[in-house]
């Protein structure tokens, strides 16, 4: 008898294992999200094994794109074809061209290593400026903000301003934020950053002296944090899980946590188009959107069909929309390329 029963509970034992097992691959399986009849989004082949990092206009047809390996690309369309560019600068670095910013005629680029570089003739020309070697971090984001006028973001989260075209640079704040995973500016000049473990995020605002730290909300490690369209925080976990902040004004109060779309691929970035629409962007074509406010999600067809990670979605000056992938893929929207 003694024997019947211990086998027995080994036996259920094994089952219940099995089961638990079962439970936890199925958690890594697509879910049954449906597909959207339509997609506004085209796609483009940059001809580079390249990553896009960032794409910036002078007008409604002119821009740039930059990435990985010094790669710069122009446009005269609106983003629909690109060709290549050069850039005067030492052979011997492979620069990470991170940022680009324009204010009118006026261009900024940031690069990793130790890299800034000027134009004031809508991009014709660059001229690379020199940064003091005691800069703390690298730069990491920059922001055309008029006549000789920018700011610099380095992946420390220090914070300085140049305007005098970046002959000299004022510090805005008096110290660093850590080395970061992610960094990003709101429209009022205000910044947010995620810590280089995801452990915690940091806030900082035009007139504070220091970062303001802030505790994660869950056990899930941070993966990225950026500004909805009202001004409020969004933020992106580990476990593909997405959050909303519900004030301005407490940023310990969040929403609980959204879980779009489980397959074992998390998400990387977040955006807001023109008509209230959320896109959401990650791994192995990954590229979800939300018309209800991240109530309900469907996956774009195009999107899906994309071989590559989506690693930041961009909507610029209200009349165009990017998906950068790696390896050279590029979702421009459909009404941005229509000629």
């Amino acid at each position: 008898m003694k024997q019947s029963l211990a086998s027995f509970i080994r036996s259920s034992l094994g089952l219940l294992f099995v089961f638990s097992l079962t439970l936890g691959l199925t958690a890594c399986v697509t879910t049954g999200l449906p597909i959207a009849t339509s997609s506004p989004w085209v796609p483009i082949d940059l001809n580079t094994d390249y990553n896009p990092l960032d794409i910036a206009f002078t007008d409604s047809k002119h821009g740039f794109l930059v990435g990985t390996n010094r790669l710069i690309l122009e446009t005269n369309d609106g983003g629909t074809t690109w060709s290549e560019r050069s850039l005067d600068l030492s052979q011997e670095e492979k620069f990470r061209l991170i940022s680009i910013s324009f204010k009118d005629k006026e261009g900024w680029i940031a690069g990793q290593p130790g890299l800034v570089l000027h134009t004031t003739n809508n991009g014709r020309d660059w001229t690379l400026l020199s940064l003091d070697n005691k800069l703390p971090g690298e730069p990491y984001l920059i922001t055309a903000l008029g006549d000789n006028h920018a700011e610099l973001a380095t992946n420390v989260g220090a914070i300085y301003e140049t305007r005098d075209g970046g002959k000299s640079w004022q510090a805005n704040v008096n110290d660093a934020a850590g080395t970061v995973r992610d960094l990003r500016r709101g429209s009022d000049g205000s910044y947010v950053s995620v810590s280089s473990l995801g452990n915690f995020f940091a806030t900082w605002a035009p007139g504070q002296d220091i970062w303001q730290v802030h505790q994660r909300v869950s056990s899930q490690r941070l993966q990225t944090i950026g500004y909805k369209p009202d001004g409020k925080l969004w933020m992106i976990t580990r476990g593909a899980q997405v959050r909303f902040n519900n004030s301005r004004d407490d940023l310990e109060s969040w929403s609980k946590p959204i879980i779009p779309i489980t397959n074992g691929y998390g998400y990387l970035d977040m955006s807001w188009d023109d008509n209230d629409v959320i896109w959401l962007g990650g791994g192995n074509g990954t590229l979800l959107k939300s018309n209800d406010d991240g109530r309900t999600w469907e996956k774009d067809p195009i999107g899906l069909a994309e071989p590559s990670n989506f690693t930041r979605i961009l909507f610029i000056n209200h009349d165009k929309g990017f998906v950068l992938g790696e390896r050279g893929h590029l979702l421009v929207k459909k009404q941005e390329t229509s000629l």
